[in-house]
């Protein structure tokens, strides 16, 4: 019975004793492991949670104790932080593409600022891969908002001071409203008196006396229903013809003054004498004077040679895509030539190969030539906006 009580006692003194480690492993407790970092201010690396580096810099080395701040190291050149981080390298600022203009230079704390270049725009809720170019209003229109950097331009129609109907006109029509609103009521005023004055002395002088409605018919017709239709009828045809006399006595003298009025405002009277020799037909110049179309497009001298006609280049860019083709053939670029800048944009197509042109014709180049070419194509009206544009911008002059 001994025997067993010592070798209980053995085997109680062999246990090992409770000394208090963590059964979570060395060096690690429940606290520690269920530690939260303050959202905004600290971030976690490991167990520990540390403080993040101002805008502007890095993190070089992380903190070695929980609430402290690790090695900040500031950006390189070139390179931003807009936060506060926990970035273990700054990023590369942004670079203005080539339809873009540098607003805002780059800074250790804050990125590089670019907007499209003055005469593009880009939406800013849309995807700015490209600088669109602004709308140019067209000769009837104008401009009610310019084109900014992110809003294109906008234009509305206008009524040309040729549409609006002038002074003049509206008081030849309002004085020719109000002569024959008179001329009316004259007439209605002499034909209800004479009818007044016919009535009573009709009815004063016996019938005696009244040889103007009285026909001398034979006695067999005169009592005749044909003969008294007939008479009737005489006598309606003669009271016409008293009336017409009469509107013409009164409404002479104003509508001839009405006339008058008109034609000084309308414009100076005709000639007394026409020339016996007719015009010549449209379009065909008589000798010693020189074509229409001449006249009116008198040769452009280039203020700066060369210069000035590829400066005019963009204003080609409104020319209908129904007839560029034609357009540069007309100039004598083929066909292959035109067809390999297809796959340019409409603009840069357009100065592409208005440049090879220029190269092909040297020194004979010149925008009389390509105005030429729109007027044979009955494009004047691009050709007239053309020149007057290079007269503007001061390119070429008379």
């Amino acid at each position: 019975m001994w025997r067993i009580l010592l070798a209980l006692c053995a085997c109680c003194t062999a246990l090992p004793r409770h000394t208090g480690a963590s059964p979570l492993g060395p060096g690690l407790s429940r606290t520690q492991r269920d530690v939260t970092c303050d959202v905004g201010v600290e971030y976690r690396h490991g167990d520990l949670c540390c403080r993040y580096c101002r805008a502007g810099t890095y993190v070089k080395s992380h903190c070695s104790r929980s609430g402290g701040e690790g090695q900040c190291e500031e950006c390189d050149s070139g390179t931003y932080t807009e936060h506060d981080n926990e970035l273990a390298k700054c990023l590369p600022c942004t670079q203005c593409r080539l339809d873009q203009e540098l607003v805002k230079q780059c800074t250790h704390a804050e990125d590089a600022k670019c907007q499209c270049k003055p005469g593009r725009f880009c939406h800013p809720d849309e995807a700015c891969e490209v600088c669109k170019r602004c709308t140019r209003c067209k000769t009837d229109e104008e401009a009610v908002r310019n084109c900014t950097s992110t809003t294109d331009t906008e234009c509305k129609k206008v009524q040309s001071k040729a549409d609006a109907p002038s002074d003049s006109t509206v008081a030849t029509v309002a004085s020719i409203l109000v002569v024959a609103a008179v001329c009316v009521i004259i007439i209605a005023l002499g034909l209800y008196k004479w009818r007044l004055k016919r009535s009573d002395s009709q009815s004063d002088q016996p019938d005696s006396v009244k040889p103007e409605l009285q026909y001398n018919f034979p006695s067999e017709v005169r009592g005749d229903s044909d003969a008294r239709r007939l008479s009737r009828q005489l006598v309606r045809v003669r009271s016409a013809v008293a009336l017409e006399e009469e509107r013409e006595r009164l409404c002479g003298s104003l509508t001839s003054s009405a006339s008058n009025s008109q034609h000084s405002l309308t414009g100076p009277p005709a000639p007394a004498f026409a020339s016996p020799v007719s015009a010549p037909p449209a379009g065909l110049a008589t000798p010693g004077r020189p074509d229409r179309r001449e006249e009116e497009f008198p040769k452009l001298v280039p203020v700066k040679g060369e210069e000035s006609l590829r400066a005019c280049f963009e204003y080609f860019e409104d020319l209908s895509m129904d007839y560029y083709r034609r357009f540069f053939r007309s100039l004598g670029l083929n066909d292959n030539v035109i067809k390999g800048c297809d796959q340019q944009q409409y603009e840069d197509r357009i100065h592409e190969l208005l440049n090879k042109w220029v190269e092909k014709e040297g020194r004979d180049a010149g925008l009389d030539v390509l105005l030429r070419a729109l007027l044979d194509l009955s494009q004047r009206r691009t050709a007239e906006t053309i020149r007057d544009q290079a007269l503007q911008a001061g390119h070429y002059r008379r």
